[in-house]
């Protein structure tokens, strides 16, 4: 078990707001990712519910036991850190059944506990290695497994990939979202990379000044943003202001019209006469040298900029006044100063009203 509730938990430092949220609901099983820019909230918001940081105002429950007067050690959470903290003058053992000591757990008890949890992480013959013997992912399974040992009712995760290489950052990706589907355990994750967040999470809660901003699936988090700064922080993006001209029933689309008159059809809840800045995501642009498309949204362009990232090339593309940005497969090469037809797929071509940009 491990629903956890949070309502109106207020945290400030100084005249500092660090953490101001609501309401915010984490189902049993969940994996949630707290998701921002440094200095937004998340690892304060993780501490508290952690018990490690004292919120000033609000309630916090933990299957629905209020927690605010428990102490770390009685809420029944588990920490993974960005440092790992592992004893260096431990063995992975004796460093996994620490928590279990302190409990006062019996030794055969202990050691079936270990060699079970070694089992699970993929650490089996690693027990009497001490931490300076181990590369850093195995670093970071041996803090992972520590944290399980105890059976906790919530997994805390505070940057715990980010002192790893890119490689072996993506493998354990995978590896720490199988794992907790694999336990059930109730997680909640701190990351700053948008990458992270769309690969682990159940769902994401973008945060910002101490607010969630935004909470929802990977899916809906990044194909139907609330604000602008939602909307830049997941994923490229490609902002383009204008006015709605028209609303479009047969479609439920939007027309827009921009600063220097390109008329953009796109999708959104503005309304007529409403200002509106345009998302375009890069794999939402197509181009070509010819316009075979023969559609609304189809513009001519001129590349300016281009960057060969081994998969694809990394096109910025001067429509009008302004600058879209596009990755196309290498085998149809665009040269810098060529001119071209841009489409803008207008089922993905987002309109966030201004008045609802949080930033």
């Amino acid at each position: 078990m491990g629903k956890i509730i949070l309502k109106n938990i207020f945290k400030r430092y100084g005249n500092n707001v660090v953490c101001n949220i609501d309401y915010l609901e984490i189902k049993d099983g969940e994996f949630l990712t707290l998701l921002g820019p440094s200095g937004c909230g998340k690892t304060t918001t993780l501490r508290i519910i952690a018990g490690l940081t004292k919120e000033d105002e609000g309630e916090i429950f933990i299957d629905d036991k209020k927690v605010n007067d428990l102490s770390p050690e009685n809420r029944n959470t588990a920490m993974v850190f960005q440092s790992y903290a592992l004893f260096p003058h431990m063995t992975v053992a004796e460093n996994i059944a620490f928590g279990l000591k302190m409990r006062k757990i019996d030794n055969e008890e202990i050691k079936k506990k270990v060699e079970s949890v070694l089992n699970i992480v993929g650490l089996e013959g690693f027990e009497d290695r001490y931490p300076k013997q181990l590369s850093g992912g195995q670093q970071q399974r041996v803090a992972l497994a520590r944290a399980i040992v105890c059976n906790p009712d919530l997994l805390l995760f505070d940057e715990p990939l980010s002192n790893l290489d890119a490689k072996l950052r993506e493998k354990m990706r995978f590896e720490l979202k199988k794992l907790q589907q694999e336990l059930g355990i109730t997680s909640i994750y701190v990351t700053h990379d948008q990458a992270e967040a769309l690969v682990i999470s159940d769902r994401i809660a973008v945060m910002n000044k101490g607010k969630i901003i935004q909470i929802g699936s990977p899916d809906s988090i990044y194909t139907w943003p609330k604000s602008e700064f939602v909307a830049d922080f997941i994923g490229l993006a490609t902002f383009i202001d204008g006015e709605v001209i028209s609303l479009i029933e047969k479609d439920s689309s939007l027309l827009v019209k921009t600063h220097d008159g390109l008329n953009i059809k796109c999708r959104g809840d503005a309304q007529k006469g409403e200002k509106v800045r345009i998302l375009i995501r890069p794999e939402n642009i197509e181009i070509d040298r010819v316009n075979h498309w023969k559609d609304s949204n189809v513009f001519t362009g001129k590349i300016i900029e281009k960057a060969y990232l081994g998969g694809y090339v990394d096109y910025h593309i001067e429509v009008g006044e302004w600058v879209l940005r596009t990755q196309e497969s290498p085998r149809v090469e665009y040269k810098i100063g060529e001119k071209i037809f841009c489409w803008l797929d207008p089922e993905n071509c987002i309109a966030i009203a201004k008045d609802k940009d949080e930033v």
